[in-house]
């Protein structure tokens, strides 16, 4: 009897943990939101340097509006197109889309370009929480000033592994006065006319062209005084806070080419975030930020609370012909006009890459993050040149491919095994051994090609990303390359020309950095590794948008016979003759 009587109370005690999960999952399910969002596109005149001009704006607006919700929220995009002349397509940059490859929002790979009157809708779910954005993938629409803010909070009852008492946020961008379409064109002309250094940085889409609010001498002789007011669509927008706080600065970087160094006067930061996630916690008091990538640093407003602070971003990685932009860190009740007692933080010189590297390869992995598999199934190395085609038109390439993206997405013609859709023609794996990664290439013609390096599912992929001199000569550029639908580790960095004999030594696979964006820098390579667990077909690319635009990326594609509901609109274009 005894024991019949503990059964019966195993069995209560089960009975009531099952109970308690559906409770659970009920509280969950009801905590999850499904957040509506009802998006116009559409070019609007704008001023975001002071100086009007014409932007791509959401809901009349730019930047577009901020995105804010909960890991395990679904978020619904409803996008009118209400361009005259041309498709649209929004990336939602670090989101891995799990079980919504369509939904990536990459025009040719993962959906047709949404035509202009159209209205398509993105729907995914948000599974890891982190600072992200939104922009535009379709030509250089990102350029045009079409992004915004993605900022995911952690689910009901975690917490993040630190403390702040307040937030702020900075989405950090480049404009220029000429168009993006005069750009594109200029990219595509023979000979090549560049798209030359911004006019302005901007920070949340404000900046000041031709003055400094931190006074004209400051930066150059023939530039004048502009007022903190400036007019309500640049004048800056100021981060108010208050004395002996803590707060979290998210910074996202969505410029079109120039690398950032960012600084906040006489304030530490101490970076904990990196691409959506949690690393050690180091201090810097500045720190370099790429094209595509994102961090959450902590800074604590303990300085004289009299006075406020320069908040300023600067070019590097190229010779900065753009002066820094420019805000205050307002400590309350000061009043957001005083300026700052000493002038903004001085960015290192330019091509001090010592300094990049060093806070580069100070980013490690939280303890406890998730750690790489020690082994690979399959490497891809990935030499990156500028080359010419047709007679001297100039390109980027990849293993001597420049990428022509094809008029039916990948996602659907592979999905549904259309022919002629894109070339069948494997891209190579990698480059000549006798390549000299240090001078112009020998042969400086390319070839263009829309091949998919086709992943096995669930297999662990090494990517080699090799940098290389450009055409001219000692020129070998800055490259950030994005991954989309997955994050991976980032192995290492070195110098010159990788060997595995030498090379994979140092590789770090103890505490590596999650990450979905890394640089390359001149005449170095970088190691990545992830697992190809998510099906679908995704984009691997320079973020630099000229860079891209002349075929600076590949396409993988993973297990898309796995991949189901894929809407219609995203599949029905470029169909004729297959």
């Amino acid at each position: 009897m005894a024991e019949a009587g503990h059964n019966n109370n195993v069995m209560m005690w089960v009975v009531f943990g099952m109970l308690l999960l559906i409770l659970q999952g009920h509280a969950a399910a009801e905590a999850a939101k499904v957040r509506h969002f009802k998006w116009d596109v559409e070019y609007v005149f704008w001023s975001p340097d002071c100086q009007e001009n014409v932007v791509m704006g959401i809901n009349g607006q730019f930047p577009g509006p901020k995105i804010r919700a909960t890991v395990g929220d679904t978020v619904v995009v409803e996008l009118t197109n209400k361009l005259h002349t041309e498709g649209v397509v929004i990336h939602w940059h670090g989101i891995r889309q799990l079980g919504t490859p369509w939904a990536d929002g990459t025009a040719s790979i993962s959906q047709c370009a949404i035509n202009p009157g159209e209205t398509f809708y993105y729907r995914f779910k948000l599974d890891k929480a982190g600072t992200y954005f939104y922009h535009g993938h379709y030509g250089m629409q990102r350029s045009a000033g079409l992004h915004g803010s993605l900022i995911v909070d952690v689910g009901e009852g975690e917490k993040e592994p630190f403390h702040y008492d307040g937030e702020l946020n900075l989405l950090l961008s480049d404009w220029w006065h000429e168009s993006v379409h005069h750009q594109e064109v200029g990219l595509s002309s023979n000979p090549m006319r560049w798209i030359g250094e911004p006019q302005s940085l901007l920070m949340n889409g404000r900046g000041q062209y031709n003055c400094s609010i931190a006074g004209g001498a400051h930066y150059s002789s023939n530039s004048t005084k502009c007022s903190l007011g400036g007019g309500e669509q640049c004048a800056p927008k100021i981060l108010h806070v208050l004395p002996n706080k803590i707060y979290r600065l998210r910074i996202a970087s969505t410029t079109a080419l120039a690398s950032l160094n960012l600084a906040i006067g006489n304030h530490k930061m101490v970076v904990v975030e990196a691409d959506g996630n949690y690393v050690q916690p180091f201090a810097v008091d500045d720190l370099d930020i790429y094209s595509g990538e994102s961090y959450s640093v902590l800074v604590t407003t303990n300085q004289n609370p009299r006075n406020n602070y320069w908040v300023s971003v600067g070019v590097r990685g190229r010779e900065p012909k753009t002066p820094q932009g420019l805000t205050l860190l307002n400590y309350k009740p000061n009043s957001a006009s005083k300026l700052p007692t000493s002038p903004p933080p001085v960015t290192p010189l330019w091509n001090n890459y010592t300094h990049s590297k060093s806070f580069t390869t100070s980013i490690l992995a939280l303890m406890g993050s998730p750690k790489p598999p020690t082994t690979f199934h399959r490497r891809i190395t990935l030499l990156n040149t500028q080359n010419k085609i047709n007679g001297g038109y100039t390109k980027w390439a990849i293993n001597n491919v420049s990428l022509s993206l094809p008029s039916t997405p990948y996602l659907g013609s592979i999905k549904y095994g259309l022919k002629n859709a894109f070339s069948t023609v494997n891209p190579p794996e990698g480059f000549p051994n006798d390549y000299d990664v240090m001078k112009p290439p020998v042969n400086p013609n390319t070839t263009t090609g829309n091949g998919v390096y086709t992943l096995t599912l669930n297999s662990t992929v090494d990517v080699i990303l090799q940098n290389a001199n450009a055409l001219s000569e000692n020129v070998s550029e800055i490259h950030p390359w994005h991954l989309h639908g997955h994050d991976f580790w980032v192995l290492g960095y070195g110098d010159g020309k990788f060997d595995p004999k030498r090379d994979e030594k140092k590789f770090n696979l103890k505490n590596p950095p999650l990450r979905n964006t890394a640089v390359i820098f001149p005449y170095g390579w970088t190691a990545l590794r992830f697992v190809a667990d998510n099906p679908g077909v995704w984009a691997f690319h320079c973020h630099i948008e000229p860079h891209l635009h002349m075929g600076m990326g590949v396409v993988f594609a993973q297990g898309v016979q796995h991949v189901n509901n894929i809407p219609k609109q995203a599949l029905a274009c470029g169909l004729t003759g297959n």
